[in-house]
């Protein structure tokens, strides 16, 4: 399962950046200096001993309180490391765990409260499920910010799309190959199912162990029983009212981890399910201004909790199994945080700063975070290469969101269906599950000026033969007059989504053909799904 990495801190306790000044030299002097860590710049690097993850390393992406992350700022200024060549904050691949990386599909959100003190569950006129047991409103508005994440044309969410992974990038790599499987923007929401737990009290301390056990319980309540099913889903445990989670109170806000990290408070957790993405949100409204209340609005009271569970889910989407997604090993002050915690509680207004973010339906407070590709955290950033959810780039109806083939030239059995979508409401069938015979989908359009490649999602059913049955793509630059074959014949099942990039030349005439074939055999009739096709 590989070596956890240290975890940089998403806590900070709120007292203010101001406390900075009042952390003297001599009480810095007076903390035990942490183990030193060979990184993979050939420096050694020092942990900070202010990090709620010292010594807790399954706490991936931890935000820390405000006061304990002015501290961190502190004793990181009095220790300076070696410049960096990639710059201190850049990001790099951990080459996954379990063949996992990042979340490449879309993301299925579900939120677990955890514990019979949430009270009487019921339900608002939104369809959200309510609690006696929560003074804040807090459980509401935690669906209402994912149903609502990429809808109304959000951006805070699109950094996402410059992350990837798969066999096509390198361990070490500090950007994406245009080959690699990446993040898509999540288009249409990501929350899948809520689940009130309350066979039980939530212990009055969970550990990391017992959190995990009850990532992986909700598992098998949502019927995710297999690791396929798990490949793109998290599990948000949610701690009620007057409880202290992992010790959370007064350290830090919230962290994510996976059942598998062995250095979890307990040891890892066993799953017959795959491998269970979950995080630690505690009810941090509890811990006021150190947890973000007030932050960005008066009062604010929710304004942390929006915060921390936006931090935690981007955390997980570019490091699902930490740490074998995107973590900094620059061996400088940012050694081992993800892309949320480099830009934790940087105050509104400022570069990066956090903000209210307009969705769908609702705003909602969000922090920044780290972007590679722009050097700087990003509160809002461009689609890049996880494609775009709602406009399909240069395609017409790229995405099949009209719950039609417009736009598209069809062949043989093709439809738009809900069942077929990778990301959203609607995808394209090519095939039926009846048997058929060849069939296809394709539209012509010409690459943009700074495009260079174009991709798409496809899901095959054929329990056949690549003899006889098959899916493939090709892609026709009649500018050059070449065809090439971007998705060779192939014939799988159950292998799930599975992304193809190809490279185009701006300014070039192209026609992108989608196809199924089926020879029209009783008994084993051979469907592809597509979905979310782009140029960028």
């Amino acid at each position: 399962m590989g070596t956890p990495h240290l975890r940089g801190a998403a806590r900070a306790t709120l007292t203010g950046l101001a406390s900075l000044s009042l952390v003297t030299a001599a009480a810095l002097a007076s903390i035990p200096q942490a183990t030193a860590a060979p990184q993979a710049t050939g420096h050694t690097v020092r942990s900070n001993p202010y990090s709620p993850a010292s010594g807790h390393s399954y706490r991936h992406g931890v935000i820390p309180t405000l006061q304990r992350n002015a501290k961190m700022k502190s004793w990181a200024a009095s220790h300076p490391a070696a410049a960096a060549a990639t710059g201190p904050e850049t990001l790099s691949y951990g080459g996954g765990i379990d063949g996992i990386g990042v979340q490449s599909g879309h993301s299925k959100v579900y939120l677990v409260f955890y514990g019979s003190q949430w009270g009487t569950q019921s339900t608002n006129s939104s369809g959200d499920a309510t609690f006696s047991g929560d003074p804040d409103g807090a459980a509401p508005v935690a669906q209402e910010m994912f149903k609502d994440i990429g809808t109304g044309n959000e951006r805070w969410s699109a950094d996402l799309t410059q992350w990837c992974d798969g066999p096509n990038v390198s361990s070490g790599a500090t950007s994406c190959p245009s080959n690699a499987n990446f993040i898509p923007y999540q288009s249409g929401g990501v929350l899948s199912g809520v689940w009130y737990d309350n066979s039980a009290a939530s212990p009055s301390a969970a550990t990391g162990h017992q959190l995990g056990v009850e990532a992986v319980k909700a598992a098998g309540h949502f019927g995710n029983t297999t690791a396929a099913s798990n490949r793109d889903a998290y599990y948000v445990v949610l701690s009620p009212h007057n409880t202290n989670p992992d010790s959370y109170q007064g350290q830090y806000c919230a962290w994510h981890d996976y059942n598998g990290d062995s250095t979890l408070t307990g040891g890892a957790v066993s799953s017959s399910y795959g491998d269970i993405a979950f995080s630690n949100q505690p009810y941090n409204m509890d811990s006021g201004s150190g947890c973000g209340v007030g932050f960005v609005n008066s009062p604010g009271t929710l304004d942390g909790w929006t915060m921390t569970l936006g931090h935690e889910w981007q955390e997980m989407m570019s490091d699902q199994n930490p740490a074998g997604g995107w973590t900094n090993h620059t061996g400088s002050s940012y050694n081992g945080q993800e892309n949320s915690d480099e830009c934790a509680w940087l105050s509104p207004g400022s570069t990066g700063g956090a903000a209210n973010v307009t969705m769908g339906t609702g705003t909602f407070a969000e922090q920044a975070s780290w972007s590679n590709d722009t050097n700087n955290c990003a509160i809002s950033h461009a689609i890049v290469g996880g494609g775009s959810g709602g406009g399909g780039g240069t395609f017409t109806n790229g995405t099949f969101e009209t719950g039609s083939l417009s736009s598209w030239t069809t062949s043989g059995s093709t439809s738009a269906t809900g069942s077929a979508a990778h990301s959203g409401s609607y995808g394209a069938m090519v095939g039926s599950t009846s048997p058929t015979n060849a069939s296809s989908v394709s539209q012509s359009f010409t690459a943009p000026s700074g495009t260079s490649k174009v991709s798409f999602w496809y899901n095959v059913t054929c329990p056949d033969t690549v003899t006889y049955d098959w899916a493939t793509a090709t892609l026709q630059d009649t500018t050059a007059g070449t065809t090439t074959t971007l998705l060779a014949k192939t014939c799988t099942q159950g292998a799930g989504w599975k992304q193809v990039s190809g490279a185009v030349t701006a300014g070039h005439s192209y026609t992108l053909t989608l196809a199924n074939n089926d020879d029209n055999y009783a008994g084993d009739a051979t469907y592809t799904y597509y979905d979310d096709v782009t140029v960028s």
